[in-house]
């Protein structure tokens, strides 16, 4: 089984913020992220915040399909 779930250190422990079932028992491999900022660092990616907004304007025509009932099936290839 391989499967991501989002979590908080607090403590000394992880905290998780979603239910997984069936895992009792299975080994587990921690990751440590950088502290979410609002937004995303465009710089840090390469991007301009011109750049952004154009990629932003070109993907809007997809956003009823990737939000769409079902799409979330993908999130787990």
């Amino acid at each position: 089984m391989l499967v991501s779930i989002r979590g908080v250190y607090r403590q000394g422990k992880v905290e998780l913020l979603e239910e997984v079932p069936d895992a009792e028992g299975t080994e587990v491999v921690v990751t440590f992220l950088k502290p979410m900022e609002t937004g995303v660092d465009l710089a840090e990616r390469g991007i301009s915040p011109e750049m952004a907004a154009d990629l932003r304007q070109r993907l809007l025509p997809f956003e009823e399909d990737w939000n769409a009932p079902g799409m979330e099936a993908y999130d787990e290839l």
